[in-house]
């Protein structure tokens, strides 16, 4: 069913998306089941913890887009034994997706925020090589600081906190 909602949003890319998404994966072709892999299992994990609420712009976005970023990298840490390009290859995919994906500027600018948040955790809390409850516990702690921002300004003066736009509503 996951797998169906990426190709739902592979399918109502214009050419020039298209075109911009593969020839990222023609130069790193090792990474694309990595990366789609990571991406199932960010929103897999994220429906379970959160349900509908992780679409968002609430906490539970932060943790999603931090998530996403730390599966990316280890996942692909498995295929180049490198934190450093790893970490690279999740800034380009995540990067490349907010440059496709139809947000506004405060919420692409917070995604791209959360999005290095988590890219930071992998790196300074060696997280390639901790189980995935050791990865979720990590981000979970990292949420009870997150901060609630209105401007870009404020997310810039939060740089090591994860940010939202929303307060989170509990149904």
């Amino acid at each position: 069913m996951r797998t169906m909602a990426v190709w739902k949003r592979i399918k109502s890319m214009d050419i020039k998306q298209l075109f911009m998404l593969s020839k990222t994966f023609i130069v790193n072709p090792l990474y694309f089941v990595p990366t789609h892999r990571a991406t199932l299992k960010t929103v897999q994990i994220c429906d379970k913890l959160f349900g509908k609420a992780h679409h968002k712009n609430n906490v539970t976005n932060a943790f999603r887009h931090g998530l996403w970023n730390v599966l990316i990298a280890k996942k692909c840490f498995s295929k180049n034994n490198s934190v450093e390009k790893s970490v690279e290859w999740a800034k380009t995919i995540t990067d490349l997706h907010e440059s496709l994906a139809p947000n506004s500027k405060l919420e692409m600018t917070m995604d791209l925020h959360n999005n290095e948040i988590g890219r930071n955790l992998f790196a300074e809390k060696q997280l390639q090589n901790k189980a995935e409850s050791e990865i979720i516990s990590e981000l979970k702690e990292k949420m009870n600081s997150a901060v609630k921002v209105s401007s870009i300004d404020e997310m810039e003066q939060n740089k090591s906190e994860f940010v939202y736009l929303e307060d989170l509503e509990i149904k």
